[in-house]
């Protein structure tokens, strides 16, 4: 039947993507370079969690490489016999990409292609990019369709995503790729990266220490639990769509204010808010229109905010998690 080879494996949400397809007992290649952008042992934890939830016969294989070196990616794929890829890995974060756009560039555009020409020379067709709401800009009006043009990034980190859907669809246009690009909205739940704003939040509130609110706390985000965002994946990597792009969301946004009080009402604990200047780079609002998703994947999200708080603050107490 062949693997399918998950980029960015042992992430926050590469992880759980792992976890759910070893889980339907499907194996898997899983490839990570332990990008320092945050703590090695902290993705380490996240691979260890998935051992221990792998049912009998399902498994993993977990490659330490990075997306750049075209020729291991070539290597791992032919001794693994990939059927399909998932490409989650990626240098990520919006306000880190402003300090650093030539890395972004290097590894979510250069790492892309190096991924999609490997795939390409291994004759793998079925390929799933993972982009972002951020490609939208602020220009678009919400909710976020998949036809609204993305030519105004706000961001290195935006432009870079946009850029990897083009490559995309030049490999789908030349060599016949099936190839789904999947705009995340806002991900979170277990494992969450450290500075995401829900994990930041909690960690923040525990220690007694003020909330940074960059600008007046009515901007709004469209906050996707991450299991739904897997449900999500694994319906792309089945169908042969050509080219799509289609939007991952809540299609409920909330502000971080509204945020900020659901984070109190779950972990019992009384924030403190600093208000700081807006920063550059930030979106306004996302929102996703999740119609393409509904008619093309059969997809629909299943996990309301105050649910997926309440499995992200079990994890934050639980002995599985690094701190």
């Amino acid at each position: 039947m062949g693997k399918v080879l998950v980029t960015g494996a042992a992430g926050f949400i590469g992880s759980h993507v792992v976890q759910a397809l070893t889980t339907s007992g499907q194996s898997v290649v899983g490839v990570d370079n332990f990008d320092p952008f945050y703590p090695r042992a902290q993705k380490e934890a996240n691979l260890a969690a998935i051992g221990e939830r792998r049912t009998a016969g399902d498994g993993l294989t977990f490659c330490e490489a990075d997306i750049r070196e075209q020729d291991v990616l070539a290597a791992i794929m032919a001794e693994h016999d990939v059927r399909a890829i998932i490409h989650l890995a990626a240098k990520a974060g919006v306000r880190p990409s402003l300090a650093a756009p030539r890395d972004y560039v290097d590894v979510n555009v250069g790492g892309t292609v190096s991924v999609l020409e490997a795939a390409r020379k291994a004759g793998i067709a079925r390929f799933v990019f993972v982009s972002s709401s951020s490609v939208y800009g602020a220009a678009n009006a919400v909710p976020f369709r998949e036809d609204q043009p993305v030519q105004s990034p706000m961001s290195p980190y935006a432009a870079s995503k946009i850029a990897a859907e083009t490559m995309c669809y030049a490999y789908h246009h030349l060599y016949g790729l099936h190839i789904s690009c999947l705009r995340f909205f806002t991900v979170y739940g277990p494992r969450q990266r450290p500075d995401l704003a829900i994990n930041s939040f909690v960690r923040r509130m525990a220690a007694g220490e003020p909330l940074q609110i960059y600008g007046d706390g009515t901007s709004t985000r469209d906050y996707t639990y991450v299991g739904d965002i897997v449900a999500g994946v694994l319906a792309a990597i089945d169908r042969d769509l050509g080219f799509a792009t289609i939007n991952l969301g809540s299609a409920r946004p909330a502000s971080v204010l509204d945020l900020i009080a659901a984070l109190r009402d779950v972990t019992g604990l009384e924030p403190r808010i600093e208000y700081l200047p807006a920063m550059p780079g930030d979106m306004p609002h996302t929102f996703a229109d999740i119609s393409r998703a509904k008619a093309l994947l059969g997809w629909e999200p299943k996990v309301l905010l105050r649910e997926g708080l309440d499995a992200f603050v079990q994890w934050w107490h639980s002995p599985q998690r690094v701190h």
